[in-house]
Formats: C-alpha cells, sequence, structure tokens
C-alpha cells in the first residue's frame, strides 16, 4: 500500500475515534463536542505522521533522523490550553466543571498520536476504554446520587 493511503488511513480513523468520543460529549451536552473531539484526533494524529515522515530528505541523506517524539510532546502541552479552556471553577457553588471533558480532549489526543504511529488496535482499545469509563461511571454516579438523595 502507498504510504500516502496508510497516512489517509491514519487520520481516518483517528477522526472516527475522536469523533465516537466526542459524539458521547455531546450527547451529554458537554463544553466540547463531537466536532472538537475530531478535530483534535485529526490534527494530532496529523502531527505525528508529519513529524515523522514529513522531513524525510530535508537533509540529503537517510542516515539523518528527525526526533519525532518532540512534535508528540508538544501536542502534549498544546492540548492543555484547549483543555484549560475548558474548566471553569463555580465560586459561588465551591464546584470545578470541566474537568473530564478536558481529561477527554487529553486523551483523544493520545488516540490521535497513536493513529498517526499506526497503532490502530491500541487507539482502539483506549478509545472503547475512554467511553466504557464514561458511561460506567456517569451510570455509578447516578445510583450513588439516588442512594444518597433516599436515605
Amino acid at each position: 500500500m502507498d504510504m500516502t493511503w496508510e497516512f489517509i488511513l491514519r487520520i481516518f480513523v483517528a477522526a472516527l475515534l475522536g469523533g465516537a468520543i466526542g459524539l458521547e460529549r455531546e450527547y451529554r451536552a458537554k463544553e466540547a463536542g463531537m466536532r472538537t473531539h475530531f478535530l483534535v484526533a485529526l490534527g494530532s494524529a496529523l502531527f505525528m505522521i508529519v513529524s515523522a515522515y514529513g522531513f524525510e530528505g530535508a537533509l540529503g541523506s537517510p542516515e539523518h533522523r528527525w526526533d519525532v517524539s518532540r512534535v508528540a510532546a508538544q501536542v502534549v502541552s498544546g492540548i492543555g490550553f484547549i483543555g484549560a479552556g475548558t474548566i471553569i471553577f463555580h465560586k459561588s457553588e465551591n464546584v470545578v466543571r470541566g474537568l473530564t471533558t478536558a481529561a477527554g480532549l487529553w486523551v483523544t489526543a493520545a488516540i490521535g498520536l497513536a493513529c498517526g504511529g499506526g497503532l490502530y488496535i491500541l487507539a482502539a482499545a483506549s478509545t472503547l476504554l475512554v467511553l466504557v469509563g464514561l458511561e460506567a461511571f456517569n451510570y455509578f454516579l447516578k445510583k450513588l446520587d439516588k442512594h444518597r438523595t433516599v436515605s
């Protein structure tokens, strides 16, 4: 398979997995929804691909290799700024909102990086765990709240 098609597959898988997480967030009417998660995963995958393969031939000899982990590290730092924008402290209620959404964006970026690196099974398993975690914890928290109000 031509590498260009492999790269296109990587960004498509990343976008689909990120979109799946975003769909759950959209359903829950959270701050960042499907479009945001879709774009974070796609962008992370693209950054990983460009970092790993985009500079081949730039130095003129195959024995020179760029450190591909540097761009991935910057994605991790950069996503922190987007995540920080979703976190709000409500002083009147003494509660923090948006922390789960910020964490979801953070893990979505990691899933995108994994797809960009060709680690499809790891990315899919991580997406499944994120969705199970969000839904299972939501279910148990609702049960706990019902138990707390009845007591």
